[in-house]
């Protein structure tokens, strides 16, 4: 642990247990991101839902690159897949960090859950 920051520890309340499920399984592999075990004090919940919280303003652009993400996508397999160039993958990733208020991808997958922004 040369230097790197603790993970951020997240906690999962769902009550679909398909859908916690899916969610741990995204969320598993993330850089930077621990789940919490059941009963263990988290730095963030992810409460799914099923609308975006209404003061989330990301572009449609945004949320399919958050999707990606939070599959563990790379810039790189983000832009193939969205058929944009990775300079603008960054920017998007850029203006997600800015939007949600997070300092990496995985801060900014564990806000957009917790937003609801994030379909999982």
């Amino acid at each position: 642990m040369s230097g790197e920051p603790p993970a951020l520890v997240v906690a999962i309340e769902v009550g679909e247990p398909e859908l916690a499920d899916r969610l741990a399984a995204l969320l598993a592999d993330v850089p930077g991101l621990r789940l919490a075990a059941p009963g263990e004090p988290a730095d963030a919940t992810l409460v799914a839902g099923s609308e975006p919280a209404p003061d989330v303003a990301l572009t449609p652009r945004e949320l399919d690159v958050l999707a990606l993400i939070a599959e563990g996508a790379s810039n790189k397999a983000i832009a193939r897949r969205l058929g944009i160039s990775v300079h603008t993958v960054k920017f998007h990733i850029a203006s997600l960090l800015d939007k949600l208020d997070a300092q990496g991808r995985a801060e900014a997958v564990a806000q957009g859950a917790r937003l609801r922004a994030l379909r999982l």
